[in-house]
């Protein structure tokens, strides 16, 4: 009987695995309202934040772009979500929130279109990011505007890093370039 059990909970936990979304499922819109699908982004690792312009963490905008700069390319990409989620720091639409970014700090990585990244209205990406029954990996909370999630070559959720943590800490630029 024992082993009966074994072998049930085992096909049930392949099946889950088997089951689980990838980051690269996700088909997203970009800034300018265009289908970005993440699958191009395979075999790179990602950052993913939720931005804000009217934010105290507003300036990690020069931070990003500079670890952009620096490493972005063919193994590592930087993708940009504004949220509004918190106190109305992004109340902006897509092309303001464009323009303050190239205005501003020169952003030059991928910005998408606006979304929630908490809540409610969730978006679908975002819902799978902060689940671990989606992600497979861990639970987390958006807690602010700049709060990073690292995602690996294969699509797989890797570490979800405080939003005061700054774009080119040690930890982040070591996972990078690892």
């Amino acid at each position: 009987m024992k082993k009966l059990t074994l072998i049930f909970s085992l096909i049930i936990l392949a099946s889950i695995a088997y089951s689980q979304k990838s980051f690269y499922d996700f088909t997203v819109k970009d800034i300018n309202g265009k289908e970005f699908s993440l699958a191009s982004l395979k075999g790179k690792k990602v950052l993913v934040v939720n931005t804000a312009s009217k934010c105290g963490l507003t300036p990690q905008y020069k931070q990003l772009q500079e670890l952009f700069l620096k490493y972005g390319g063919e193994k590592f990409i930087i993708i940009g979500f504004p949220a509004n989620n918190f106190l109305k720091q992004e109340p902006g639409t897509n092309s303001e929130i464009e323009e303050f970014c190239e205005k501003n700090y020169g952003v030059t990585f991928p910005m998408m279109s606006k979304i929630s990244v908490k809540g409610d209205d969730i978006h679908p990406l975002y819902q799978w990011l902060t689940s671990k029954n989606e992600n497979g990996v861990m639970d987390s909370s958006v807690k602010w505007n700049f709060q990073k999630y690292l995602i690996d070559e294969n699509g797989k959720l890797v570490d979800v890093i405080d939003p005061r943590t700054k774009p080119d800490d040690e930890k982040i630029e070591n996972w990078i370039k690892n």
